[in-house]
């Protein structure tokens, strides 16, 4: 069997985050998202999820670029999460240029939204992957 042919087996396993405040940040993306809370893990706090992706928050001294991260949810899970999101008064847009406040977009056959987290970094959850309508 060829390199080309073998399956792949290569799996994304966890990422580093920085953040201002560590534990504000796991904090505030745990209880958004409705997940367990955040575990210590040496330097990091790490915000486990089910499909063994891990992010490890860390904070810094120096700034650092903004990032994108996006979540699969569920129907029951947007709604959930968007009215956590409308209970503590935060800001969210249908787009990622901030055009649509208070909007959500319905996208590839489903629905999406974007959202900032304590440190700045923009979050996204969709019920549908892109492209997949």
């Amino acid at each position: 069997m060829s390199k080309q042919e073998e399956p792949i087996s290569i799996e994304f396993n966890h990422l580093m985050i920085y953040a201002r405040d560590k534990q504000k940040s796991a904090d505030f993306l745990t209880s958004i998202l409705g997940l367990p809370e955040p575990k210590p893990a040496g330097f990091f706090l790490s915000v486990d999820f089910k499909n063994n992706v891990t992010f490890q928050y860390a904070e810094t001294a120096v700034d650092f670029i903004m990032q994108h991260y996006a979540f699969l949810v569920t129907e029951t899970e947007f709604d959930e999460i968007l009215s956590r999101i409308k209970e503590r008064g935060l800001e969210y847009w249908a787009d990622p240029r901030k055009q649509k406040p208070n909007e959500y977009n319905c996208n590839h056959g489903g629905r999406g939204l974007y959202f900032l987290d304590p440190s700045g970094h923009g979050m996204e959850i969709i019920t549908r992957p892109y492209g997949s309508d």
